[in-house]
């Protein structure tokens, strides 16, 4: 069954990238989400100078102790969210931590949504210049590329794009690192790995996500 979900995903005309309503896109849907982790904050949940995960469902339901239980971590992720709106928020879920380290996983969503790989890489920048304003405490900003799905494999050039070019000025930037979890989320024939992602082929399972802290421990620690 999932094979025959995977043929269908790869029949879909190209580009699928379906537009939705401005209305669809503000920042405001995210009220509830936002509040939420600004509880955390003043609770102590996401402390000072910890390590914070921001970005879309990848980051929210990432199991941060299980991966880095050496780690003082804070997850801020929301489900769902652009690139844009972990700019939109920043003052709100990611200057308020001081965090040592900043890693980034947003803009499939954003490219699902029908933007462009520029307005992606813009984005990126946007949030970059954030933190360089305003979290100087922050050593490094490292933005896990964009996954290979099954569900959205009918985008990977669009994906492809917005990670060479968030990939280009991260190479101009020490503070700025590109993780590239792209070929390692790859079979050997080039194709998404079904067995990295749950049933929606979409999200990661536990093998995705190992993947992931494979590639990002070095770098933390």
């Amino acid at each position: 069954m999932q094979r025959f979900l995977f043929a269908v995903t790869l029949l879909l005309p190209y580009p699928f990238c379906p537009q939705l309503a401005a209305e669809d896109l503000k920042p405001e849907r995210w009220e509830k989400e936002i509040t939420a982790i600004e509880k955390r904050i003043e609770v102590g949940k996401s402390p000072d100078g910890s390590v914070l995960f921001v970005g879309s469902s990848s980051i929210r339901l990432w199991k941060l102790d299980e991966s880095f239980p050496e780690l003082k971590t804070s997850n801020h992720g929301f489900g769902g969210s652009h690139l844009s709106d972990s700019v939109h928020f920043f003052d709100r879920i990611v200057a308020p931590v001081k965090p040592s380290v900043i890693v980034v996983y947003a803009g499939d969503n954003d490219i699902a949504a029908g933007k462009t790989p520029e307005t992606v890489h813009d984005d990126f920048s946007r949030f970059a210049d954030l933190v360089h304003q305003k979290v100087p405490t922050c050593r490094k900003v490292i933005y896990i590329a964009i996954k290979p799905s099954v569900k959205r494999w009918a985008l990977a050039e669009q994906a492809r794009k917005s990670n060479s070019l968030i990939k280009a000025t991260c190479e101009k930037n020490s503070n700025l690192l590109f993780a590239d979890i792209w070929v390692p989320m790859l079979n050997a024939e080039g194709m998404p790995r079904p067995d990295l992602l749950v049933e929606d082929g979409l999200h990661m399972n536990a093998d995705g996500y190992r993947i992931w802290t494979e590639i990002l421990t070095p770098h933390l620690q």
